[in-house]
């Protein structure tokens, strides 16, 4: 017999608890962990975010990428010339020329326009695709200005066509190719335009070809040339191609419109020219011209606004019977620039025709000065450093989708200065909550209004410059943090 105090064995209900405790205790050491990482973890990234003020630098690839990405959205936008972005008022001009344009240089955008795409010989406007496909070859330092170019019997003035316009080019002249470009330019010299064909290519037909490349390349179907000088009424054009082509020669090459368009003279051939052995002398012209021109001609710029018209430094006249009286015009004042096109003006003679084209070239430009100037968007308005919250990137750059001057109409009675004063761009972002959960290089984020007084003339959108997508959930929740 067993005696004394017995205790009862006790089948521990509570033994399954223990495992649990120390499960609870290790998910609580886990989250307490969890969190400390997670606090770690925002605390760094909000200092990153704090020391952060400049963008990633776009690669390569990224920058063609958003190129491509802006000239798809806004095709319009990137063409050479554009309607305004606002509406004006009707537009009484006095323009007797059949064909007209005016445009502002610094956008493309169109400022009046009249029969701008009849087709119409360019006549001796031609030349300027001419000087710009040489400018083009001295550009990329296949030719110099102080070169001497040779001339073959196809370029002396004596083998040009009756009634040519000349520089007077002959047999054995030593010429360079500035002086070439100047014979262009101011005496609109057709013997210079073959000079410079055979020296650039070779030959009339391949010089041409270039020429023709250059208007395929800018889209402009209509123009099409047959030789260099603009003597064949088979060259074509109309008021809008040509404007179009002209803008690009002036921002691509703006450099010749003092060394070339706005030199109002020109004597040729000096000493230093001639063939050896020729003296400079007078000349009997009377009975055609010989091939050694021995005589100094000194010739106006054909461009009759130069030193009439305020500003005016360019470009080009061009006549013939089938085109009538033509002329490309620029002049710039205060910082705007404007060009216009006039196109088989009227004139029964040179005179006449000159006097047609003074008269048109002043009523557009003046009126084109006294009713807009331009406003270039402020270098904050360009690109604006953004941070960006909950994404696999810190931040991006916003960009104007286009950054072209802005054209501003004049306020009636205001001066120039105190319309300059009301202009203001002002900048809209969108909300970050807003963003989409994926970046697209070129998404809209904001704009920038601008506004004349309390009158908004247009919007220009802000836009992405890179792609970035949503990070995951541990960063999201960070950033979360930080931005509140």
């Amino acid at each position: 017999m067993i005696t004394g105090n017995i205790t009862p064995k006790s089948f521990p209900d509570s033994l399954p608890q223990k495992p649990a405790k120390k499960l609870a205790v290790r998910l609580g050491v886990i989250g307490i962990l969890l969190l400390a990482s997670f606090a770690l973890f925002t605390a760094i990234r909000s200092n990153q975010f704090a020391k952060l003020t400049s963008a990633r630098v776009l690669t390569s690839d990224e920058c063609l990428l958003l190129q491509s990405e802006l000239q798809t959205r806004y095709a319009s936008q990137y063409q050479i010339l554009k309607s305004l972005p606002y509406n004006l008022g009707s537009r009484n001009l006095d323009v007797r020329a059949e064909s007209a344009i005016l445009i502002d240089t610094a956008n493309g955008c169109i400022l009046y326009q009249k029969n701008a795409d009849e087709v119409i010989p360019p006549a001796s406007m031609t030349k300027l695709f001419s000087m710009y496909l040489v400018e083009e070859e001295v550009r990329k330092g296949r030719f110099s200005y102080d070169q001497i170019i040779p001339l073959p019997p196809e370029s002396w003035a004596c083998n040009m066509p009756p009634h040519s316009s000349l520089m007077f080019l002959g047999e054995g002249q030593k010429v360079t190719l500035e002086e070439l470009l100047l014979g262009l330019s101011i005496c609109s010299g057709n013997d210079a335009a073959y000079a410079l064909a055979y020296a650039t290519c070779g030959n009339m037909e391949n010089f041409v070809d270039g020429m023709n490349q250059i208007a395929y390349d800018l889209n402009l179907p209509h123009t099409f040339f047959e030789e260099s000088s603009g003597y064949s009424e088979k060259n074509t054009t109309t008021a809008y191609e040509m404007a179009s082509f002209c803008r690009v020669y002036l921002k691509n090459h703006p450099q010749s419109l003092k060394k070339f368009h706005s030199v109002r003279d020109f004597k040729y051939p000096k000493e230093k020219n001639l063939a050896p052995g020729d003296k400079l002398q007078p000349q009997d012209f009377s009975q055609g011209l010989p091939r050694h021109i021995t005589m100094s001609i000194y010739q106006q710029n054909t461009n009759p606004l130069l030193g009439k018209l305020e500003g005016c430094d360019g470009l080009k006249t061009g006549y013939i019977d089938e085109s009538g009286y033509n002329l490309s015009l620029t002049a710039e004042r205060n910082g705007t620039r404007f060009l216009s096109v006039t196109m088989k003006g009227p004139g029964s003679n040179t005179a006449e025709g000159q006097a047609g084209r003074v008269h048109d070239g002043s009523e557009l430009m003046e009126w084109a000065f006294s009713n807009f100037f331009n406003y270039d968007l402020p270098q904050e308005c360009l690109q604006i450093f953004t941070k960006i919250y909950g994404y696999k990137e810190k931040s991006l750059n916003l960009i104007s989708a286009w950054n072209d001057a802005v054209t501003i109409p004049f306020i009636a009675g205001q001066s120039l200065d105190e319309c300059r004063g009301l202009v203001t761009a002002q900048i809209n972002l969108t909300n970050q909550k807003e963003y989409p959960s994926k970046i697209a290089a070129g998404q809209v984020l904001g704009n920038i209004a601008i506004k004349v007084g309390e009158t908004e003339l247009c919007q220009i959108p802000l836009v992405s410059d890179r792609s970035v997508q949503k990070s995951n959930i541990f960063v999201r929740a960070a950033d979360c943090l930080i931005r509140k």
